[in-house]
């Protein structure tokens, strides 16, 4: 599968990166042998770029993924997880999810984008994936924490990868207006941008894309089929992790009939599209199975004719 650097580092990624979210129990639980069997599709399928974050699953996609790669070639795939969310032990039982997750509530999720918290993060995200280091770091959300996100946590990712403990560094949410200002005001290697760059929302387009390709970084699309409605457009179907208005159910579903009469399945079409920017260096996708990883790289093989774009005016 094509690789690209990212920005003008050495850290390549794959068109198509898996994600990891699903693999922390995402909304609902799934077992360690298919989190396992979807790594391995993922491998399979040429995909050699992974992500994943303390975030998901309060660790549990972070000690998936690593007993997944833990027996791969270090040097034969590229990992990345996040900083800004510090994991603190918890009593008192409960679950987790109230912030989406079906695991037990066995930690709590302190927001820290001190120097020391990017510090601490990265050594138990280490520990947690019982590898001996990841390839990329990103800012995790730092939505409500800009300001000591860049006076902060931003110097301390500069230091470590200046001392080469990371190979890339960067920042990743789904709203574009921050990510710009870090490409702006930072030396990032890459963002990557949730949402924003899908054939329903083009926010990205505005001016992050624009940036990125003007300073020479990349961006890494992640969030292609808005959570779910341009996987399959249908009444309660989601988009952004809530219930699809019916105004965007009936505009995915015409163009669900647009790539139809191009014989393209919409899946394919929301995954080729982000990479027809030059600025996009990879695709990030979520599946919790080996079936939904099969599917995703099948579909990101699919040629779309020009055709098609031209008609969705893309």
């Amino acid at each position: 599968m094509r690789a690209t650097s990212l920005g003008a580092s050495h850290c390549l990624v794959t068109a198509l990166s898996l994600g990891g979210a699903a693999l922390g129990n995402l909304f609902s639980p799934l077992s360690d042998a298919t989190a396992r069997g979807a790594v391995d599709a993922a491998w399979d399928a040429g995909i050699r770029s992974f992500d994943t974050a303390p975030h998901y699953g309060l660790g549990l996609s972070e000690r998936r993924m690593g007993q997944a790669l833990r027996e791969r070639p270090r040097d034969a795939y590229t990992l990345s997880t996040k900083v800004g969310r510090i994991l603190e032990p918890r009593d008192g039982g409960g679950d987790d999810l109230a912030a989406g997750f079906a695991v037990p509530a066995t930690h709590r999720r302190r927001w820290d984008f001190s120097a020391d918290g990017v510090r601490r993060s990265i050594e138990s995200s280490l520990e947690r994936l019982g590898l001996d280091r990841v390839d990329i770091v990103y800012l995790h959300d730092p939505d409500d924490h800009a300001e000591q996100a860049l006076r902060e946590a931003y110097p301390a990712l500069e230091g470590l990868r200046s001392e080469g403990v990371v190979r890339a560094i960067g920042a990743g949410m789904n709203r574009t207006a921050l990510l710009t200002r870090f490409l702006r005001e930072t030396d990032v290697d890459a963002v990557l941008c949730a949402g924003r760059y899908s054939l329903l929302d083009q926010e990205a387009a505005d001016e992050l894309l624009p940036e990125a390709a003007a300073r020479g970084r990349s961006v890494v699309v992640g969030g292609v089929f808005n959570s779910g409605l341009l996987a399959d457009p249908c009444p309660g179907a989601t988009y952004d992790y809530a219930a699809a208005p019916p105004e965007l159910v009936e505009r995915a579903l015409r163009i669900k009939a647009v790539c139809a009469a191009h014989g393209v399945p919409l899946r394919a079409a929301a995954l080729a599209f982000p990479l027809r920017h030059p600025a996009v260096a990879g695709v990030l996708v979520g599946a919790r199975s080996p079936a939904e990883v099969i599917d995703a790289a099948a579909q990101f093989e699919t040629p779309i004719p020009d055709a098609l774009w031209e008609e969705l005016g893309l």
